[in-house]
């Protein structure tokens, strides 16, 4: 498989990760950096985050799957991006049951 893309990703000065910038032809990505905080220490995000880049992905495949490009690869490769959606959710919504999300606490 092809990389065709750049990355650089950075950590802050205790190690944890931090933003960076991922990009090739057509794209560019400036992820998340630092966590948002939380309760009134919550700040607005200043990057991506990964979830929002599948979604992304998955809304254009799914553009795909309503024209003549439809196929079943899409749908298996739409399938595999939903699935990683939820993992990734569920790792939020534990982290949120512990009251860590938002933080570099593990």
């Amino acid at each position: 498989m092809k990389a065709g893309f750049h990355a650089e990703h950075w950590l802050d000065v205790a190690g944890h990760p931090a933003g960076g910038c991922t990009y090739g032809v057509g794209f560019a990505i400036s992820w998340q950096n630092g966590p948002l905080g939380r309760g009134g220490l919550r700040r607005e995000p200043n990057g991506a985050f990964v979830e929002d880049v599948i979604a992304a992905v998955i809304d254009r495949l799914l553009f795909y799957q309503g024209s003549d490009f439809a196929c079943e690869a899409n749908e298996q490769a739409i399938a595999a991006l939903r699935r990683a959606a939820i993992v990734l959710d569920e790792r939020t919504t534990e982290r949120e049951e512990r009251g860590v999300e938002g933080t570099h606490q593990r």
